[in-house]
């Protein structure tokens, strides 16, 4: 067997095991990439297509460090992420175990494809990452902004552990700060930028979630009724946290005729992003008020 025909293999175990992707993937194809060239040792950013390498012969050994990860993938149910301890975002290599979510914000793109600098000058220097997990978007936020320096917050000890290792492995110890807090509770600021990527998972979608999801932490999706429990708190607190320039990037999934319903007054600017048109969000300070 070739690589690409181990591959196709892959691919047709894990459609017919039925197993959800999202963290990372959204297709068996590319999971069966991801899954083969991990296990084989393999850069992600292998060519495959039509390519010599495609055509290479898989020893025997090899397959069966293949089998035995597609094995635990779908028996355990658990995103790919946590098995391989490795997720990426826009490119950008992040260590992930069951401790936090896996890293797949929809603001990185916001980060990676401008649309956030607009509202950004030259007095924007202190940023916060709330509900930072991983720590990844305060990452990207501080390889995006080289002049910031970050926030990076969570109310769970063990997230913001994973959030330590990802912050050591950029060697950004010195521009990302790690704070437990609820919520805003333990955030000085004032902030001149917060993002956000909350728990805001309704609870009739939480009750829906394939395994996938549930094997990550509740406290990262869980948004209570309408899904806008935290939010609500966030939004009534944040503005004594902000400068008096300073602006709001939130991300909701799916959930934007709840945020209406919850906040008919706002009148937020929507960013663009694969997923559409209304899953993140921008409020300044002033709107806020």
């Amino acid at each position: 067997m070739n690589l690409a025909e181990l591959i196709q293999d892959t691919e047709r175990q894990l459609t017919e095991a039925g197993v959800h992707f999202g963290h990372g993937t959204t297709n068996a194809h590319d999971e069966a990439t991801w899954l083969v060239l991990h296990a084989l040792g393999l850069p992600l950013d292998t060519e495959l297509d039509g390519t010599p390498t495609a055509a290479q012969p898989v020893a025997a050994g090899q397959q069966a460090r293949v089998a035995e990860l597609l094995q635990a993938r779908i028996s355990t149910r658990q995103p790919l992420a946590y098995l391989t301890r490795e997720a990426w975002l826009h490119g950008v290599p992040f260590y992930i175990d069951e401790r936090a979510i896996v890293p797949r914000s929809l603001i990185a793109e916001a980060i990676a494809d401008g649309s956030i600098d607009p509202w950004l000058s030259e007095r924007t220097h202190r940023v916060l990452d709330l509900c930072t997990g991983n720590g990844s978007l305060a990452v990207l936020a501080a390889l995006a902004w080289p002049d910031i320096t970050v926030d990076a917050a969570d109310i769970s000890t063990d997230a913001l552990a994973v959030a330590r290792i990802n912050v050591d492995k950029h060697g950004l110890s010195e521009r990302i700060r790690l704070i437990e807090s609820d919520g805003l509770a333990s955030c000085q600021g004032p902030y001149d930028l917060m993002l956000c990527n909350p728990p805001y998972v309704n609870s009739a979608s939480m009750d829906a979630l394939p395994a996938e999801y549930r094997a990550e932490p509740a406290l990262a999706l869980a948004g209570g009724m309408d899904g806008m429990d935290f939010i609500r708190a966030l939004l009534a607190a944040a503005p004594a946290r902000l400068s008096p320039s300073g602006v709001l990037v939130l991300e909701i999934g799916h959930e934007r005729d709840h945020f209406e319903a919850a906040f008919p007054q706002l009148a937020p600017v929507w960013l663009d992003t694969s997923a559409g048109g209304d899953q993140v969000l921008l409020i300044p300070r002033d709107a806020l008020l």
